[in-house]
């Protein structure tokens, strides 16, 4: 519509270009549409493809039989609405046959999202995490602001229990011939990361990895996140604000010592099995999506891979804000 507008001023297309970051072809495209058929010509004409398989008065139907959960279709052993479940109920009531992706997408266009069954840990206080979110993170986050950074630190690991995702393949997926079950992760140790509070600066992340030596630790280490933090100063140059969980290795009298030695460093602890209050997990999350069903052959694979799916984020700041405003902590300082 906008380029309707410029259109009707007489502007050139390579100055249209260039305002709305397209290329001159697709302003020659649409000039001639408009040419031809007005600014109804330029309407979004939705998304291409084909047709949904199931009528709309089935949707409607399926809406119904979805409220009914899934005692009231026969599954007795839970009460979880699944994809492959869902698959099942259509294939049963219309006749129409689905894969469980083409169920997930139909879900997703009828207003349909992921839920997670709500297993709160017996030792959540939900009124500290609230304390924590109004007077905590307000002193950590002033409104008048200062030089400091503020960073999130977060730690995820790769183990020998792989992700199951929804699809696992078949024979003829794998060159070997071989199945694709559950398949073991080489061990890879743990990964560290902050992030900080403002999406324009790049999150500071690291990767140990694990050969399976006798001895050798799997996960980081106290010199391991304090090697991490230092380098977030060296990157920042700024003092540092650090918010982390009560994970007993930065809870030690050793991280203690290590963060007394350092002046530029304050060391905030969120309150306890509250991961939604720290953007770095659903970071992790992110990644970890994509490493569902991943079948890797060597150590060396995996650990490239890793680095590159960690690597992507730094230069995505979108996605970055996102993780922070999925937490709810406003940002009050105008800097």
């Amino acid at each position: 519509m906008r380029a309707a507008d410029l259109f009707e001023e007489g502007v050139k297309v390579a100055c249209i270009a260039r305002e709305l970051r397209v290329s001159e072809k697709s302003v020659y495209e649409w000039r001639r549409a408009w040419e031809l058929g007005g600014r109804d010509a330029l309407c979004s004409k939705g998304p291409p493809g084909y047709d949904c398989r199931l009528r709309p008065d089935l949707q409607v139907k399926l809406a119904a039989w979805l409220d009914e959960g899934p005692a009231g279709h026969g599954w007795t052993d839970d009460q979880v609405w699944t994809a492959a479940r869902v698959r099942t109920l259509i294939g049963r009531k219309s006749h129409v046959s689905y894969s469980v992706s083409g169920v997930t997408r139909l879900l997703h266009r009828m207003g349909f999202s992921m839920q997670v069954l709500a297993r709160p840990a017996a030792d959540r206080d939900e009124d500290a995490i609230t304390a924590w979110r109004e007077a905590t993170w307000q002193e950590v986050n002033p409104a008048g602001g200062d030089r400091r950074v503020r960073l999130f630190r977060g730690r995820s690991g790769c183990d020998r229990s792989a992700a199951q995702g929804p699809y696992l393949g078949s024979a003829r997926d794998h060159p070997d011939g071989a199945r694709l079950r559950p398949w073991p992760w080489a061990p890879v140790g743990g990964r560290a990361a902050v992030l900080p509070a403002r999406p324009a600066r790049p999150p500071v992340l690291r990767l140990r990895r694990h050969t399976g030596r006798k001895g050798e630790r799997r996960s980081l280490g106290e010199s391991d996140y304090i090697h991490l933090l230092d380098g977030a100063h060296h990157l920042f140059k700024a003092p540092l604000i650090v918010v982390w969980d009560r994970l007993s290795t930065r809870t030690s009298k050793a991280m203690k010592a290590l963060v007394a030695e350092r002046e530029w460093l304050t060391v905030v602890l969120l309150p306890g099995y509250a991961p939604e209050v720290n953007p770095v997990q659903g970071m992790w999350a992110h990644i970890k999506r994509s490493l569902a069903n991943l079948a890797a052959r060597t150590l060396g694979q995996l650990e490239t891979l890793l680095r590159r799916r960690l690597k992507a984020p730094q230069y995505r700041h979108s996605i970055l804000g996102g993780f922070l405003a999925g937490t709810g902590l406003a940002l009050d300082r105008p800097n």
